[in-house]
């Protein structure tokens, strides 16, 4: 986990000496900085960053889904019964969404077979991910009243467990 968790910081690692100049590969003032660090990346962690980001913008997706069920269901089901219901109806999502853009071409075996393993590694996201949205709905009366906050923060807790786990696991 920590290889692909320093292979995606890199993204955000400032560019060192040589920066600018012939060895650094970006020359004039022109130069943006998502331009000299995708210059700095090896062809392999380009790879894991354009995945990393994909995978967010599917997780932005999920966030939306995990959300509009959370507030859909809370009235019935409780915030915790709404939370539990959200995820997996946003992991659903997310999973399919990874499968058909984020890993498009990297998985093999039957789709349930793939969505079961899917579930399961996000179980341990699951347990970041609502764990956090359960101790900020029991401690912060905020989170109750706008439980997108704790939605977040929990999607936030569980983002780099659950890239490296479908990255090595389910689609690979």
């Amino acid at each position: 986990m920590s290889e692909t968790l320093s292979e995606a910081s890199a993204l955000a690692r400032p560019a060192s000496a040589g920066a600018g100049t012939a060895e650094g590969g970006l020359t004039g003032a022109g130069s943006t900085p998502s331009m000299w660090v995708a210059g700095r990346l090896s062809p392999a962690q380009r790879t894991v960053a354009a995945q990393f980001l994909r995978f967010g913008a599917v997780g932005v997706f999920g966030f939306v889904v995990d959300t509009a069920v959370v507030y859909a269901a809370r009235h019935w089901l409780g915030l915790l019964g709404a939370g539990v219901l959200s995820f997996f109806v946003a992991a659903s999502a997310n999973w399919f969404l990874n499968r058909v853009w984020t890993f498009r071409g990297q998985h093999a075996g039957r789709m349930h077979h793939q969505w079961i393993r899917f579930i399961g590694c996000n179980l341990i996201g699951f347990v970041l991910n609502r764990g956090t949205f359960a101790i900020l709905i029991s401690l912060f009366p905020i989170c109750v009243h706008y439980p997108v906050l704790a939605v977040a923060a929990g999607s936030i807790a569980g983002l780099s467990v659950n890239f490296t786990l479908s990255r090595r696991v389910v689609y690979r």
